[in-house]
């Protein structure tokens, strides 16, 4: 299984070892993330990406930020600024602030082992990515009375998400493990293509029979019955189970919502983000126009045009069939998820 970070050490030093997922699927690559400016620069650029890493990434941070201090005598008040730089490197995935929070509250209260701390994040997430599969795939199953089953995912949220296995990603490999996963459609994720990309990529490599859709395509897909249910994954969920996902993941919800299909959120319960009420608070992060304007260097518009790239959108609870978490299944559209 791909690792999409782990700590590392050599000859050179302490390192947040990632595989590079700007270059995928072309070329496997793996960085040694030696120093605070190229951990948040692998974070920014999506180098390292998925909410489950993220959170892996935000606690190794935090123990590169002190190694990074303690080799160039930094103080206590520049150790706290680059520690909060990893912490807020992209606003919308809560993880990646949550895991960077955790390990400092152990270095801050020096109450033990910090790289030790991280690689608890790191072995949680794993396990948690398996239990949340298995509950997902039984939770469809009961739901759904054929099989094998028709699934559309939307973005990436398999091992390059996570510290291993995978979320929503994971309920497919699931479901495939078990023979009851007929075919996946990808939706390709624009503006970086993390479904074309990376997605597929896994699949492949899985041998999960699937196609790449473009992402207007999805909607149709759904409406025109080829789909028995959606699943995505989320990088924040409000405490009334709306959810922060990849940008489409709404349309793809209304879609399933009106075809009366599941439409499946899965996370690990540290994405839950019990302080915020709904999902009208959470910050959606925009990214750089010319990702929508520019592909390979070569310009897509007319000059002067202006582009709009927000990261993310937000599904409403009550669009949303089942939450899963490693703890089990909520159902907003039955009950409140108990988040709060």
């Amino acid at each position: 299984m791909v690792k999409a970070i782990e700590w590392f050490e050599d000859a050179d030093g302490p390192a947040v070892r990632i595989i590079d997922q700007t270059v995928l699927p072309a070329i496997e690559v793996y960085l040694d993330l030696r120093t605070v400016d190229q951990l948040v620069d692998a974070i920014a650029r999506l180098a390292v990406r998925g909410a489950p890493a993220l959170g892996a990434a935000g606690g190794y941070g935090v123990v590169l930020a002190e190694r990074q201090g303690t080799a160039e005598g930094w103080s206590a008040d520049r150790l706290d600024a680059e520690i909060e730089r990893v912490a807020l490197a992209r606003p919308t995935a809560v993880n990646l602030a949550w895991g960077a929070r955790r390990v400092d509250a152990v270095r801050r209260e020096g109450s033990g082992d910090t790289l030790a701390e991280a690689h608890r994040i790191a072995e949680q997430d794993e396990a948690a990515n398996r239990d949340l599969s298995r509950a997902g795939a039984d939770w469809l199953l009961e739901r759904i009375g054929k099989r094998p089953l028709r699934a559309l995912t939307h973005c990436n949220t398999g091992a390059l998400a996570t510290t291993a296995w995978g979320t929503a990603y994971g309920v497919l490999k699931e479901l495939h493990a078990r023979g009851a996963l007929e075919f996946v459609y990808v939706d390709e994720t624009r503006p970086l293509l993390q479904g074309t990309r990376l997605t597929s990529w896994e699949l492949a490599k899985d041998g999960i029979p699937h196609v790449v859709e473009v992402d207007g395509a999805a909607s149709s897909t759904i409406l025109r019955g080829l789909v028995d249910f959606a699943v995505i994954g989320a990088d924040r969920i409000a405490a009334n189970g709306d959810t922060a996902n990849k940008i489409g993941s709404v349309a793809v919800a209304l879609a399933a919502h009106r075809a009366g299909i599941p439409f499946l959120v899965a996370a690990p319960l540290s994405t839950v983000d019990a302080t915020l009420a709904s999902g009208d608070l959470i910050e959606i992060e925009e990214r750089d126009e010319n990702e929508v304007l520019a592909f390979g260097g070569t310009q897509m518009s007319a000059p002067g045009v202006r582009g709009f790239n927000p990261a993310f959108d937000v599904t409403p609870h009550d669009l949303i069939s089942g939450i899963v978490t490693e703890h089990g299944v909520v159902e907003p559209t039955v009950t409140q998820p108990a988040f709060a």
